[in-house]
């Protein structure tokens, strides 16, 4: 409708130009009032029509966006009456269920508190017992581990007394205190029966010999010893065999071989002398 009206204005004010190039004499139609009259009635006419529709447009489109708010305000208002209702309902629900939810929900929240605290507190007295059980075995560990400490050193005591002490009978005294502090202590046994073997006690030092041996049969002291012992009861096969086992074991007991008096009765067997040539070629 715009471009129709711009196009007729463009009209009109061409009809100038046309007119300067036709002269009014050869044209007696534009000359007549007539039709100028006519021409302004309808430029006043498409100037009204023009009015009317923009007032009709204007119109329209204030209705149609008083529609919209109208659609938005009757929607924003069922949508907070509903909103309200629903708040209603929860209300009305909780008001009608609430009191006894809250109670069993109180009553079954203290429930499952009081038994996750019971399973806690049973698990950590589990480990407290185990705690109490490991505690006690590491004392008893210590405990045991000082009595040994002191046994020690009791022992270890008694040793130096046995060195110091002038006569065979005060150092198998010694080593009876160091077997009731230790029973079956090997080399107290040994040193015991060297001590027999000086106040001629053959018998008893063969017998506390065999006692080691039985224990451990490569316990080469004991073999010498017992050797001394064979030796002096005049067994000198016996005695010549341990010898040898003896020195198989723990060979530093060749180098004894020549001073030890209670070998005297071997030497001119056979089998010693060998022994002996053997310990001197070694030196």
């Amino acid at each position: 409708m715009r471009l129709f009206i711009a196009l007729f204005f463009s009209l009109i004010l061409s009809l100038p130009t046309l007119a300067s190039e036709e002269k009014y004499s050869e044209s007696d139609l534009l000359d007549r009032p007539l039709i100028e009259r006519y021409i302004l009635d309808e430029l006043k006419s498409l100037r009204q029509d023009y009015q009317s529709l923009e007032k009709r447009m204007i119109t329209e489109i204030t209705d149609r966006e008083l529609t919209v708010a109208d659609k938005s305000l009757n929607y924003a208002n069922v949508t907070v009456t509903y909103f309200f209702y629903i708040i209603a309902g929860v209300a009305s629900l909780i008001a009608f269920v609430g009191w006894q939810s809250l109670r069993e929900f109180k009553h079954n929240t203290k429930e499952m508190a009081d038994k996750r605290l019971e399973k806690i507190a049973q698990e950590y007295e589990k480990k407290f017992v185990a705690l109490e059980r490991d505690l006690k075995r590491k004392t008893r560990i210590i405990s045991e581990n000082n009595k040994e400490i002191e046994k020690i050193n009791e022992i270890h005591n008694l040793w130096l007394r046995a060195q110091s002490s002038q006569t065979p009978e005060q150092r198998i005294e010694i080593y009876d205190e160091i077997l009731v502090i230790r029973p079956g202590d090997l080399e107290a046994l040994t040193y015991k029966a060297d001590a027999a073997m000086e106040i001629n006690e053959y018998h008893w030092a063969l017998s506390i010999c065999n006692r080691v041996l039985e224990v451990d049969y490569t316990n080469g002291p004991a073999l010498y010893q017992r050797a001394c012992a064979y030796s002096r009861l005049g067994i000198e096969e016996q005695a010549i065999e341990d010898l040898e086992r003896a020195i198989d074991y723990s060979p530093s007991i060749r180098d004894l071989l020549a001073e030890e008096r209670d070998l005297e009765l071997l030497h001119g067997n056979e089998r010693f002398e060998k022994l002996l040539q053997l310990s001197n070629n070694n030196e």
